[in-house]
């Protein structure tokens, strides 16, 4: 990218970025103005649609704007670490959206089994029961990164990112519970 085709005002992102962090909504629409339209346009390619990149476009908006407290800006431009915002956000989309339609073929195409195991059914709920009870017994981090991982199939560093921890917190804390829950589910078995 030259100098001609920068945002305007990116070569003053750092002030920028400094007040919008301290809370100036006046900052961080000004960012807002000069990086909506690249944000968009790399949605747009990722998401394949105009509706769902303006979706992507104002979640990463937020997410930054959540974030900006405590962000130092590497380089003269914000557009690479929204770019980064907005790539995850846009995955995170198409992950949904899959996982969606996904759930909503299963809906269309299940039917009635010829015969209920009832035995299974009761030994299926008791563990459901078990599992739901140790989720509930961690600890409040430990049940987001639960929910977002296990639950709505967010990766490692995508339920890092919407938590604010690092990749390696995500990925520890998942793997114990996982042990966790194995050894109440052998025991119960």
């Amino acid at each position: 990218m030259t100098a001609d085709d920068t945002p305007e005002g990116a070569s003053g992102d750092a002030a920028l970025v400094a007040s919008a962090a301290s809370g100036s909504e006046r900052a961080f629409r000004t960012l807002y103005r000069a990086y909506v339209r690249p944000v968009y346009w790399l949605a747009h390619g990722l998401v394949g649609n105009p509706a769902d990149a303006e979706e992507v476009t104002q979640e990463t908006f937020l997410v930054a704007w959540r974030k900006l407290p405590g962000f130092e800006l590497a380089g003269e431009s914000l557009l690479p670490w929204l770019a980064t915002i907005c790539r995850l956000q846009s995955a995170n989309r198409v992950r949904r959206q899959r996982r969606d339609r996904e759930h909503t073929a299963a809906a269309a195409d299940e039917s009635l089994p010829a015969t209920v195991d009832v035995e299974q059914q009761v030994i299926d709920g008791t563990l459901a029961e078990l599992i739901l009870t140790e989720v509930a017994g961690l600890s409040e981090l430990d049940r987001a990164i639960f929910r977002l991982c296990a639950t709505e199939g967010y990766g490692y560093q995508a339920a890092a990112d919407e938590l604010g921890v690092a990749h390696g917190v995500v990925r520890n804390r998942l793997s114990r519970i996982r042990t966790r829950l194995r050894t109440v589910v052998k025991e119960s078995t």
